[in-house]
């Protein structure tokens, strides 16, 4: 995805990011114009991403950049949430989870996967950790990315 396409997914929800800002949130660590990447932009880019994918839902109503803001800060961002949106755009089954990680040789079973969709009091809810997150990202890159 290059920055003209994740710009215009937030635009989706109605946010207006600059080029430099998204330049300064993409930079790595230790460059000068690095800034930390907020759990609200991520939450809002992770529901624009949804949008572009599968569409604007029914009966939705249209939000101004502050209210969507609002909205999204106020969502505790943990993996299980970032992985429950990635799954949702991309039309992702459990099955499809298994076999993107399966692509970054991380196993995992069909038990232990539903049980990061739970809910967290369920007494077989399981917290989502950075190691799945990441090889679920590399899997998905090594399925969607061009091989041109």
């Amino acid at each position: 995805m290059n920055d003209m396409s994740v710009l215009a997914i937030l635009r989706l929800v109605n946010y207006k990011l600059t080029a430099t800002e998204l330049k300064s949130y993409l930079a790595k660590e230790e460059a000068n114009d690095f800034v930390l990447l907020p759990d609200y932009l991520l939450v809002l880019f992770l529901d624009g991403f949804i949008q572009s994918k599968r569409g604007k839902r029914e009966g939705e109503l249209e939000l101004s950049q502050s209210e969507r803001v609002k909205t999204a800060k106020s969502v505790s961002l943990n993996n299980n949430l970032i992985v429950n949106k990635i799954k949702i755009a991309l039309a992702l089954k459990s099955d499809d989870l298994i076999e993107l990680l399966s692509l970054a040789d991380f196993r995992i079973s069909k038990a232990e996967m539903s049980a990061f969709f739970r809910k967290p009091s369920h007494r077989n809810y399981r917290e989502c950790g950075n190691q799945l997150l990441r090889n679920l990202l590399t899997g998905i890159t090594l399925r969607y990315r061009d091989k041109k």
